[in-house]
């Protein structure tokens, strides 16, 4: 009998501990609290929370259509999303895509929501690194999967609309999300490594040059890959980076700074010269420089 009780407890305290783990909230002095973690829609709707995600949920106009359809595909799946409650993107977008669950009647124990921290040290992070190896960048970011394997994925806002991007995912899946050249540079350094990524450099410059929205899709990128210690990826994100947009000072002093810190002192002068160089008057580019060689001395 013994054992049985002991069994019940520790059966207890388990699902105690899991149901305080769940909607955790961090709260810092002077700053704005947010949810870390696996969460649901009741820590969504807690305080603090259901001013935007309410409002958002309320405003939004289903495409009544689209979910007919959906409803005929959607139960086949299971959908991990991962956002942050400090995030716009988020804000905006998740309480939509509850709505479109909900209506599709996607059953609730199907999705999983993780909600990931904006500190520099944890930047996209969870406490049990649910993101790991998903090559999550940006959030939202709403992952599709079936059989257990990932189809496809909606990266922090829809490309026609969320209930389009959705039915073509569950159905024809010719879908492609956001952020194209990362998802290739993620699949490059997964099944090539370091060396392979390096190799096709100049190919990736010629496929994407004038297709990227802007300097910080890599940008970002190479902050993930930097935080989760994958430090020479990143160095090699950010070179590519200042390939990809020579007119924007910002990708010399990533690339600079980052190898600043990894001892590649020398490397990161050059950087800043060059750039220096090209960009006289910014005062940024100069005072990084100084910093550098003096802690090169």
């Amino acid at each position: 009998m013994k054992h049985y009780i002991t069994l019940l407890f520790l059966v207890l305290g388990i699902s105690i501990m899991n149901a305080q783990d769940l909607n955790k909230e961090i709260i810092i002095d002077d700053e704005t609290p947010f949810l870390l973690g696996k969460i649901n829609k009741t820590g969504l709707t807690s305080e603090g929370y259901n001013s935007w995600f309410s409002k958002n949920y309320e405003d939004y106009d289903l495409d009544e259509a689209t979910i007919q359809e959906l409803k005929e595909h959607l139960q086949d799946f299971q959908i991990t999303l991962f956002m942050g409650t400090w995030c716009g993107d988020s804000k905006r977008e998740v309480p939509r895509f509850y709505k479109i669950l909900e209506a599709c009647n996607f059953p609730e124990e199907q999705l999983n929501v993780i909600a990931l921290s904006r500190k520099p040290y944890m930047y996209k992070q969870s406490p049990n690194h649910y993101e790991a190896g998903l090559n999550i960048h940006r959030v939202p970011t709403f992952i599709f999967y079936k059989d257990r394997k990932e189809v496809n994925r909606i990266v922090e806002e829809p490309v026609e609309s969320l209930e389009k991007d959705i039915l073509n995912i569950v159905t024809k899946n010719n879908y492609k999300s956001n952020y194209q050249i990362v998802t290739t540079i993620h699949n490059i350094l997964k099944n090539d490594g370091l060396n392979g990524l390096q190799k096709k450099e100049k190919k990736l410059i010629k496929s994407f040059k004038g297709n990227v929205s802007s300097m910080y899709e890599l940008n970002t990128y190479g902050r993930i890959l930097y935080s989760t210690n994958q430090h020479d990826a990143a160095i090699a994100v950010f070179r590519l980076n200042v390939d990809l947009f020579p007119e924007e000072p910002r990708t010399y002093m990533s690339l600079a700074n980052t190898l600043g810190v990894n001892n590649f002192q020398d490397e990161a002068i050059k950087v800043l010269e060059k750039a220096v160089n090209r960009f006289p008057e910014n005062q940024d580019l100069k005072d990084n420089l100084k910093v550098i060689r003096t802690n090169t001395i």
